[in-house]
């Protein structure tokens, strides 16, 4: 049987008639177009998984400043935060936090996986870390929702684009959040069409999304932005869960943002010279001090 698929309309279908969730379908697919065996593929995700965890442990308790001195800390502070000044409840805020680390450590010259790229490396692991933690997920269900999340990038790679130069941080970070808006819903139970409607309703509130990045460096307002794409992908899956109508199912929805990335001008696709880049007024994180009277 042929695994491959070219568009999230043939990815339901293969599972429908299979009776899989997306996972099991990018596995097999995996398996046959790289002639890999299964346990090859699950040694690369738990690399990518343990890489993960690093990347977040590694800001949290040991941060070091960014190459440009904007970050260093950031995520340590909110981690520090009070329970009794926490918003978010005990998953989001996690992976508010986590979102933050990455951002961290790839600033600094740190080892992520670039999922799927660098700068929009902290919204998946964000996303999965935090529910595994905090939920009572296997190792097996996590694996899945990272295998989950490879298939909606797949999709985003063929079919649009996850390049800010190319169109705009809604094709990284907008890509990182449907992706992992996808995994948690496969994680937490829910079917392969919620699967894609979530990445939908990430991909579409997240649209326009310019790339602007102070000083042509990935990291303000970068970190943030990871932060906001993992809170976005919680809601867009649970949207999806409690079968909120999607209008515009996920394949249409890439090739929207593909189209607007496409039509965004140049000074908004990372080339640092419009957006939060133009801002006259900035001062790096680690290197600012307060003005004397």
């Amino acid at each position: 049987m042929n695994w491959d698929f070219r568009t999230a309309e043939e990815l339901l279908k293969l599972c429908a008639y299979k009776y899989m969730d997306i996972s099991d379908i990018m596995l097999a697919r995996e398996m046959q177009l790289g002639e890999l065996e299964r346990e090859e593929i699950m040694e690369e995700i738990d690399r990518c998984l343990r890489v993960m965890n690093v990347a977040v442990d590694k800001a949290i308790s040991d941060p070091s400043p960014s190459m440009g001195g904007f970050l260093g800390g950031e995520a340590q502070k909110l981690n520090g935060l009070e329970d009794s000044k926490q918003i978010c409840g005990q998953v989001v805020h996690s992976a508010i936090v986590n979102a933050l680390a990455v951002a961290e450590t790839n600033a600094s010259m740190g080892v992520i996986v670039a999922a799927p790229t660098a700068g929009a490396a902290g919204v998946l692991p964000a996303v999965l870390l935090s529910v595994y933690q905090n939920r009572d997920i296997s190792i097996d269900t996590l694996r899945k929702g990272l295998i989950n999340a490879s298939a909606i990038g797949y999709l985003l790679t063929r079919n649009g684009s996850v390049s800010g130069a190319e169109a705009g941080c809604q094709a990284e970070v907008g890509s990182a959040s449907a992706m992992a808006a996808s995994a948690l819903v496969e994680m937490l139970g829910g079917t392969p069409q919620q699967c894609c409607d979530a990445a939908a309703i990430a991909l579409s509130n997240l649209l326009g999304l310019v790339c602007d990045p102070v000083r042509g460096l990935v990291e303000v307002p970068c970190q943030t932005r990871n932060a906001i794409g993992a809170a976005g992908a919680f809601t867009a899956a649970e949207l999806a869960m409690a079968g909120v109508t999607v209008h515009i199912p996920l394949d249409e929805m890439i090739r929207i943002t593909y189209d607007v990335g496409r039509s965004l001008p140049e000074a908004l696709r990372e080339t640092a010279k419009g957006g939060c880049a133009a801002a006259c007024n900035v001062c790096p994180g680690a290197m600012h001090v307060a003005p004397t009277k």
